[in-house]
C-alpha cells in the first residue's frame, strides 16, 4: 500500500487570510467560526483566498458479515437497493448534492450482490461483503490495504478531473456496528457507550449489538495504535475505502469534509496512519449516533452543524458545503475598510 505524505498546513496562506479578515468591513471576529473556517481552508489549500468550484461527494458501499448476528433492523440486500437509488438520483444525498452543485461518485467496495456493468458506478469490489467479525477478522490485512489503496486512487482521479472539495459518504447495512467496534477499540471506551441504534433497532437488538461488539473486541484484541489492524479486524470495505479517500485528498491539499459516524471511524484510522492529517479535516455535523461525539473528541474536531442527523450517505457533509462556500466567499468577496471608504476602529 502506497500512502502519500501529508504536507504541513501552509502557514503563510493561513496568516494572509487571517490578516485579510482583520481588514474586511466588519468588527473582527464578528463572523465567528466562518472566519476560522476560511483561515483553515486557506492553510489547507495554500491559497489565501480559496475558491471551490468543483465539489464532490464520494460514496463507498459495502456489506458486513456481522449482520448475520442480527445487529441491524434492515436486511443486507438494502445496500444494493440503495446503491441503485443513488444511481437513479432518488436518495437524500442526490437531492442535497443537486442543491449544492456537487458531483456524486458511487463506488462498490464490497456489496454482496453483483451489479451489471453500469457506467455511473465504479466497481472495485474487494469481496462480497466482509466476514462476520463476531467469528473471525472482518478482512485480511491485504484486503484492508487494497481497499485503502482503491480509495486513494479514486480520490486522486477525481482531483485530477478538477475536484477541489471532497465529502465522504457511505452505504452499508451493518456499518454502525463496525464503526462502534472501531470507536471502542481506538478510544478504549466501553462498547455500550459508543454504540447506537443504527437504522432503528429495538432495545433487545441494541443489547445484542453491544454484546456482539464486546465479544468481538475480546476475541480479536486489536491494537488501538495500529489503524490497519483495527480496520481489518472489525471494519468494513467501505470504511477502508474512505480511509483512502481521506488520506489521498489531504495529501493533495484538498479539504476533506467528514460526514457522520461511519466517516468518523474511517478518519480515526487515517489519523492513526497519518497524525498530521487532522488540520485537513472538517467535521460537518455531530450525528445522533452516540459514538460520533467520542470520535470528534478523539480527533479534536468541532462540528459545523448539529441537526440530529443519522442517515449517512454523505448527507451532512454535503449540507456543510454551503457553509464552506460561504466562508470562502466572505473572505474573497467582501471589501476592505479602505476599498469601501468605511472608517475602521481607531
Amino acid at each position: 500500500m502506497k500512502m502519500r505524505k501529508i504536507p504541513p498546513i501552509d502557514q503563510d496562506a493561513a496568516q494572509a487570510a487571517r490578516l485579510r479578515q482583520l481588514t474586511l468591513t466588519k468588527p473582527p471576529g464578528s463572523l465567528g467560526r466562518l472566519e476560522e473556517l476560511s483561515i483553515q481552508l486557506a492553510g489547507i489549500t495554500g491559497n489565501p483566498r480559496p475558491k471551490f468550484e468543483h465539489k464532490t461527494v464520494i460514496i463507498m458501499a459495502g456489506d458486513h458479515g456481522v449482520c448475520a448476528e442480527g445487529v441491524s433492523a434492515y436486511p443486507s440486500e438494502v445496500t444494493q437497493q440503495m446503491v441503485y437509488n443513488f444511481l437513479h438520483g432518488g436518495a437524500a444525498i442526490n437531492a442535497l448534492a443537486r442543491q449544492a452543485g456537487a458531483k456524486v461518485v458511487i463506488v462498490d467496495m464490497g456489496v454482496v450482490e453483483n451489479f451489471p456493468p453500469i457506467e455511473s458506478l465504479i466497481q472495485r469490489k474487494i469481496a462480497a461483503g466482509t466476514r462476520n467479525f463476531a467469528r473471525m477478522p472482518a478482512m485480511t490485512a491485504e484486503q484492508a490495504e487494497a481497499a485503502v489503496s482503491i480509495g486513494i486512487e479514486i480520490v486522486e482521479q477525481e482531483i485530477e478531473a478538477g475536484a477541489d472539495l471532497i465529502a465522504t459518504g457511505e452505504m452499508g447495512i451493518g456499518n454502525t456496528t463496525a464503526a462502534a467496534a472501531m470507536t471502542a477499540a481506538f478510544t478504549g471506551l466501553p462498547a455500550r457507550d459508543v454504540t447506537g441504534r443504527g437504522t432503528g433497532i429495538d432495545e433487545a437488538g441494541w443489547q445484542r449489538k453491544v454484546q456482539v461488539i464486546e465479544a468481538a473486541l475480546e476475541l480479536h484484541s486489536p491494537d488501538p495504535k495500529n489503524g490497519l489492524e483495527v480496520l481489518s479486524k472489525v471494519g468494513g470495505f467501505e470504511i477502508a475505502g474512505l480511509v483512502g479517500v481521506i488520506t489521498g485528498a489531504a495529501a493533495r491539499r484538498v479539504p476533506v469534509v467528514l460526514d457522520g459516524f461511519i466517516s468518523g471511524a474511517a478518519a480515526l484510522v487515517a489519523y492513526r496512519l497519518r497524525p498530521g492529517i487532522q488540520p485537513f479535516l472538517i467535521a460537518s455535523h455531530q450525528s445522533v449516533e452516540v459514538g460520533h461525539a467520542a470520535i470528534l473528541q478523539a480527533l479534536g474536531l468541532q462540528p459545523l452543524l448539529t441537526l440530529d442527523l443519522r442517515l449517512g450517505e454523505g448527507s451532512g457533509a454535503v449540507l456543510a458545503f454551503h457553509l464552506i462556500e460561504a466562508a470562502s466567499r466572505l473572505l474573497d468577496d467582501m471589501t476592505t475598510f479602505e476599498e469601501a471608504g468605511v472608517s475602521n476602529k481607531e
